[in-house]
């Protein structure tokens, strides 16, 4: 039988790259006491606030169809919340909502990018963009982000692979895996390059409200001069501990939403209205639970830093936003593949192989930070452990 070119193109870019986080899980459900230190799954329950607005929704009757662009309460009420955010007036219809960051991500690559488009993109990434880039067609081209450089994408890398078939530029600030934030100049350097040869500028920002205290936020949407070609994509999965509600957005230029708002019609005509109706409330107001999260963060990051960085040659790269550490492991001999594997099977510690994000990430892993700081630690001092059998199998 025949099969569209498409599953050809994400044979290997699925659920393969989160084998090590499966086999953590099928431990687990086996009576293994795993630490697990894979996903990024907040570390508290969704505010008890928004289930009240959804269910008042749902009791209200708001469970028919919408339409796709999203409900007329959540479409103001993020107008609003971009408005204030940029200084400039955004409107509705700038605006599309989507079942969570992802699929607003897949919809934005439908809409700007195709067969033979090239996509510049962070290396490391986040597991599913080359996925969702590969969908449409278009080829993935890696630009290297260097730990040297915070793991920031610089201009001279993007500058380097531009070429006639380069059609955007997909940032993710903060980042994850590495947690690291755009400055406010590396950004303008690379929107002088998409103006320059005019690319789109994609910017993932669903970790705008996990920022640290001590470092800025900053994005391409803002700047007035770059706003006609930069789309962003956000949710509330993180910011608001509501994951399980696939609610997010894309905004852009007018144009952009126009064009975009068939494609979403055709791959999902409508949100849920209880679901909009929670997330309006969600972005109307600061979140009830970001601040405790950025706080537990950090901590963690911080002993994650203070335990590992310099121990038995591990290099711990400190994060300034986000959920997630990331290690580098390469002194032991081991890949992270293999390094993740070894650990979870001797230690019943779970992390992320860095291959899976890209291979910058080669012989490094990724430390998820939303467990409780007592595993956190315990979890270091297995990882100790298992580093040092592994350099002392080695000698």
């Amino acid at each position: 039988m025949k099969y569209a070119a498409i599953t050809d193109r994400l044979a290997d870019l699925g659920g393969a790259k989160w084998e090590v986080h499966a086999l953590a899980k099928q431990m687990q459900a086996a009576g293994e006491p795993v630490i697990m230190l894979t996903i990024g799954e907040p570390d508290v329950a969704t505010p008890p606030a928004l289930l009240t607005e959804a269910k008042r929704a749902m009791d209200a009757g708001r469970l028919g169809y919408s339409n796709g662009r999203g409900e007329p309460g959540l479409l103001s009420a993020l107008a609003a919340r971009y408005s204030a955010r940029t200084g400039r007036t955004i409107s509705p219809q700038q605006i599309a909502c989507l079942p969570g960051t992802q699929t607003a991500l897949y919809a934005v690559l439908l809409t700007l990018t195709g067969p033979g488009d090239e996509v510049l993109v962070g290396d490391p990434l986040y597991a599913t963009y080359e996925g969702l880039i590969a969908s449409t067609g278009a080829v993935a081209v890696p630009v290297p982000l260097r730990a040297e450089h915070g793991f920031r994408m610089q201009a001279a890398d993007v500058a380097a692979r531009i070429t006639p078939q380069s059609r955007m530029i997909f940032l993710n600030t903060p980042h994850n895996p590495t947690g690291a934030i755009l400055r406010r100049d590396e950004i303008a350097a690379l929107g002088a390059l998409a103006q320059a040869h005019d690319l789109w500028m994609l910017s993932d920002e669903v970790y705008e409200e996990l920022v640290f205290d001590g470092a800025e936020f900053v994005s391409p949407f803002d700047m007035a001069d770059l706003a006609e070609r930069v789309v962003v994509t956000a949710s509330i999965s993180k910011s608001h501990a509501a994951p399980g509600f696939r609610s997010g957005w894309c905004v852009g230029p007018a144009e952009f939403s126009a064009r975009l708002l068939p494609v979403a019609e055709t791959m999902l005509f409508g949100n849920q209205p209880f679901i909009a109706d929670m997330t309006a409330m969600a972005v109307s107001q600061p979140s009830d639970v970001a601040a405790g999260m950025r706080t537990r963060f950090a901590r963690r990051a911080g002993v994650i830093y203070d335990r590992l960085n310099g121990v038995q040659g591990l290099a711990v790269h400190r994060p300034e936003a986000g959920m997630f550490s990331v290690v580098d492991v390469r002194a032991t001999g081991l890949s992270g593949e293999a390094f993740a594997r070894k650990l979870l099977v001797e230690e019943n510690v779970a992390v992320m192989p860095g291959e899976s994000f890209g291979s910058a990430l080669r012989g490094w892993v990724r430390i998820s930070l939303t467990q409780d700081d007592a595993l956190v630690a315990a979890a270091c001092d297995r990882i100790l452990a298992f580093t040092a059998r592994q350099l002392g199998a080695a000698v």
